[in-house]
């Protein structure tokens, strides 16, 4: 799964009713002009989730909470957060339909780009299972289903009505076997102390390399968290879209979860 979370999207937490539980999932499309250019750039893809939350905000007849989904899939094939787990979706028609399933929008349009992409697939089946993980029941249905729309559109739909399968030759994914490598927790921001030395500033420091943000000397001390460290690491929270003081040192939840630094 490729998840962009709200903070690394510069969102606060949503403020969006909460709700625990759900029939399954609703998939929906924009319905709107989508620019074909969304393929050939990532950030074009962060661009529309940002704009189209900030049009659901600015609606005062609806008067959304935050953005209507939980989640949008990009035809990248990254996951990007909305409202996210256990938040009650604002994307159904009416209160009865919210209530009853999550939401997922794919990030295409009636004009434009109209045909979801294996990668997103992938992302909108990431998505479904998540929210199964997390209160979902198995229904997968489209908008269409129950309320008035052409929503998720003709492609997407037909994907639904099939059952929301993996794109040919993809997995399901598999619970890790006995011994499979499992990557390290967060060990809190208090943790990230100058001088400190642990086998896991090493396998930080190997990871924030192999991901092309090591800013590191040749002499630098694997084992102690020093200013190498704190170079590599900004680079990547910088990588990651932070900016500012969000981009700063110590590490975050969020980014460092996104770097897997393998659990020794």
């Amino acid at each position: 799964m490729k998840l962009v979370t709200r903070t690394q999207l510069g969102w606060p937490a949503s403020a969006a009713p909460a709700q625990a539980k759900t029939r399954g999932v609703k998939v929906h499309y924009e319905g709107t002009a989508v620019s074909v250019d969304l393929l050939k750039d990532h950030t074009l893809c962060i661009a529309e989730w940002k704009a189209i939350r900030k049009s659901h905000l600015a609606n005062v007849k609806e008067h959304y909470a935050d953005v209507a989904y939980n989640y949008a899939a990009c035809p990248h094939g990254y996951l990007l957060e909305g409202r996210g787990i256990g938040k009650r979706t604002g994307a159904n028609g009416n209160q009865a339909l919210n209530v009853a399933h999550y939401a997922i929008v794919g990030l295409l349009g009636n004009k434009g780009l109209t045909e979801p992409t294996d990668a997103m697939l992938s992302a909108i089946r990431d998505g479904i299972e998540l929210l199964r993980k997390n209160g979902a029941g198995d229904e997968i249905k489209g908008h269409r289903d129950g309320y008035n729309t052409a929503c998720p559109g003709g492609p997407l739909y037909a994907w639904v009505q099939k059952g929301a399968p993996r794109p040919k030759g993809e997995q399901e994914p598999q619970k890790p076997a006995s011994g499979a490598k499992t990557y390290q927790p967060f060990p809190g921001a208090a943790w990230f102390t100058m001088g400190r030395k642990s086998p896991i500033v090493a396998r930080m420091h190997n990871r924030l390399v192999a991901v092309g943000c090591g800013r590191y000397q040749s002499s630098a001390n694997e084992d102690v968290i020093g200013s190498g460290d704190v170079a590599s690491y900004e680079a990547w929270q910088r990588r990651c879209g932070h900016t500012g003081s969000a981009a700063t040192w110590p590490p975050g939840k969020a980014t460092w979860n996104a770097l897997r630094v393998p659990k020794g």
